[in-house]
């Protein structure tokens, strides 16, 4: 069944990505390729620094994917939520995965505006606080006396008031400090943190690194219905340029089927794009990221959003408190952009 829903994904994506090429003539053509005919140029932001969870965007550039759709993508490393959304939202970049719940907190705090999610990149959340052995920390309440690293924009970061409430943490008794994205492991590994957030895959890697066994707290064990990353761009560029929107989405898409298939080989296009990339962890980091991308054996299409879900989630965000005022699904999301279920 595992493989069959695989075989029905991979054939949705690329019709969508057929009959969005097939559907493209006059102003809707230009309007990928520029009116001089010449591919589109566009600046894409990983997640979160370069780890093998953001390698199926190398992979889509690798394999041609975005060149058929019309683009020439580069790439750069992302910095959390909130330094994606500034980026985006700022010009400086075109497209790029932040966590949906920490878009919301964003949006409803007052944060941030002007951005637009169009597709899942997750189905649930991969958000946690990872540790090492060693540490004495096995569970939420382990964490107060303890310092936690992440980068201040991070969705974790942002969070964990709410993870904390829920799980019955002091969250006054938690300690954060900052620290660069692709450095946090390094400072865990070392000793001067006793926790770091990260996205509950990065296990594979902090092994790697650290050379200690990882212990991983996600937030999904006290928080049931969030959304993982979600691809966004610019409220502006969703709005004048949809069918641009469209065919990056499922040439990005395509990337991310490939990469969930073909694990090893993405992890070596990591490696080949990013030198201080590990590939095996890379590839075991995208082998434990796919059961959070797919629907369980529902066959429904990857990058899929349900307006009544992210209700949920704002829902939960609200009877937590974590939310200044009341936002609706369609003031982050356009469900017109998105890929069909």
């Amino acid at each position: 069944m595992r493989r069959l829903t695989r075989t029905v994904a991979t054939a949705a994506l690329a019709t969508a990505l057929a009959l969005v090429s097939a559907c493209s003539s006059g102003s809707d053509s230009t309007e990928a390729k520029g009116g001089d005919g010449k591919l589109e140029k566009v600046t894409y932001l990983t997640s979160f620094g370069t780890f093998g969870r953001d390698s199926y965007a190398y992979v889509a550039r690798e394999k041609g994917y975005f060149k058929e759709a019309g683009f020439e993508v580069e790439i750069k490393p992302g910095q959390g939520t909130g330094g994606v959304i500034s980026t985006i939202v700022g010009g400086q970049a075109h497209f790029g995965p932040i966590d949906l719940t920490g878009g919301l907190l964003q949006l409803g705090n007052g944060q941030a505006k002007d951005f637009t999610a169009v597709a899942a990149i997750q189905q649930r959340t991969m958000a946690g606080i990872a540790t090492v052995e060693g540490k004495n920390i096995s569970s939420p309440k382990d964490l107060e006396g303890k310092k936690l690293a992440d980068t201040p924009g991070s969705v974790v970061r942002n969070l964990f008031p709410t993870y904390a409430r829920l799980a019955g943490v002091d969250a006054s008794k938690v300690t954060w400090v900052n620290g660069e994205a692709q450095a946090l492991i390094g400072m865990l590994g070392s000793g001067s943190v006793d926790g770091i957030g990260q996205f509950v895959v990065g296990q594979p890697t902090i092994e790697a690194v650290a050379k200690k066994k990882a212990v991983m707290l996600p937030y999904s064990n006290v928080m049931q219905d969030l959304y993982g990353n979600v691809l966004i761009t610019s409220s502006k560029i969703a709005k004048e340029k949809p069918e641009m929107v469209k065919k990056f989405t499922a040439a990005l898409l395509k990337g991310l089927e490939y990469s969930l298939a073909n694990p090893k080989e993405a992890g070596e296009i990591l490696k080949k794009n990013v030198d201080t990339a590990n590939p095996v962890a890379a590839a075991a980091e995208l082998e434990l990221m796919a059961a959070y991308v797919r629907s369980g054996n529902t066959g429904t299409a990857i990058g899929t959003l349900d307006s009544g879900r992210v209700a949920k989630s704002i829902a939960i965000l609200q009877g937590a408190g974590a939310l200044k005022q009341n936002i609706t699904p369609e003031q982050i999301i356009d469900f017109s952009l998105a890929p069909k279920a």
